[in-house]
């Protein structure tokens, strides 16, 4: 009998307090925790022992709510850049509704720290007091001022991120070589999904080097500068390969459950977000993590004594940090990076 939280990853502490929490579950968990520390997995495997009420995988409810397909599990993500007023207005209405084959439903609300101000304030009496058969399972990364009524409500389950140790140790039984892996999980900032896809990325430690050379590289000379940007941009778009990839695998599983039981239902079109978001995310995650590179770069020169103007190497690690800070904002990376390369001194030796 294989467990419903097998996906669950490093999260120990969460699991067992969700387990106890499963035999009457409250209102409303409060899932708060990094993005790729298994909290999406955790939710759907609560849902399944709410709803199923055992802890077997094979199990039909539990089955079922793990994949995403219980009538009785509602998942709702973001259309948009964040959820919106006529999302959260939809929320509370399928809230109402009764089970459609058992005594409960659960309700799995994914990014809430992107949920706006007007559906906060909507949605808040619904998440305070829903009908006595719905559970709200609420996803964030952090809370942001604007849910802190919202998270008040709620029971808070605390997700870390999880350590290179655990995600090398994932990664190997899932059929990836050891060293593979400890590269894999050492580049994954702790994000499980981010390190399954650098597992099968082949040019991870070239594409790392490539972003260590930078400063060394840079000789004042702006067509230097743009052909090291395209360099990099091209690693990073190159890199997404593996990821789109497990995309098409899964829409190519996801067709042949259409073509068995019909597309009502079936999540097509949450899929096609998802992925799109998935394959933002990872841009942004390997620009970031080569910036981080960049800076443990000139932070090393610095240590060792190896620069002329300690100053102006000082100021590039700050100027590395805002060029990340600014990265929230989505901007052109092109013209970002352009910009940060073109204001950083050179390094020699």
């Amino acid at each position: 009998m294989s467990s419903i939280w097998s996906d669950v990853v490093g999260q120990d502490a969460a699991v067992a307090r969700l387990v106890k929490a499963a035999d009457a579950p409250v209102h409303a968990y409060l899932f708060v925790g990094p993005a790729g520390s298994t909290k999406w997995e955790a939710a759907r495997a609560f849902a399944a022992l709410v709803i199923a009420g055992v802890d077997d995988a094979e199990q039909r409810d539990a089955r079922l709510a793990l994949r995403g397909e219980h009538p009785d599990v509602k998942e709702v993500v973001r259309a948009g850049a964040s959820i919106s007023f006529d999302q959260a207005r939809e929320i509370v209405r399928t809230a109402s509704l009764a089970p459609t084959e058992g005594e409960r439903k659960v309700m799995i609300l994914d990014d809430f720290h992107l949920l706006r101000p007007e559906g906060a304030a909507l949605m808040l009496k619904t998440i305070e007091e829903p009908p006595e058969s719905t559970v709200f399972v609420i996803l964030a990364d952090f809370v942001p001022h604007d849910l802190v009524t919202i998270s008040s409500r709620c029971a808070r389950i605390e997700f870390r991120q999880v350590d290179e140790q655990h995600i090398a140790d994932r990664l190997v039984a899932e059929g990836t070589d050891s060293e593979a892996a400890a590269a894999a999980a050492r580049a994954s900032g702790g994000n499980v999904d981010r390190a399954r896809v650098l597992a099968t990325d082949p040019d991870l430690v070239a594409r790392r080097q490539a972003f260590e050379d930078v400063a060394r590289q840079l000789d004042g000379n702006g067509a230097t500068v743009m052909g090291l940007v395209d360099d990099l941009l091209g690693r990073i778009e190159a890199a997404a390969e593996p990821l789109s990839h497990r995309h098409a695998d899964e829409v190519e599983e996801l067709e042949e459950r259409i073509a068995r039981y019909g597309e009502r239902g079936s999540g097509k079109k949450a899929l096609e977000e998802r992925h799109k978001r998935e394959l933002r995310r990872h841009r942004v995650d390997e620009l970031l993590a080569g910036l981080t590179v960049i800076a443990g770069t000139y932070r090393d020169a610095l240590v060792a004594g190896a620069v002329a103007r300690p100053e102006s190497a000082a100021k590039a690690v700050r100027d590395i940090h805002e060029a990340m800070d600014a990265m929230e904002h989505n901007p052109n990376e092109a013209l970002l990076l352009q910009s940060l390369l073109w204001s950083l001194p050179v390094l020699t030796g």
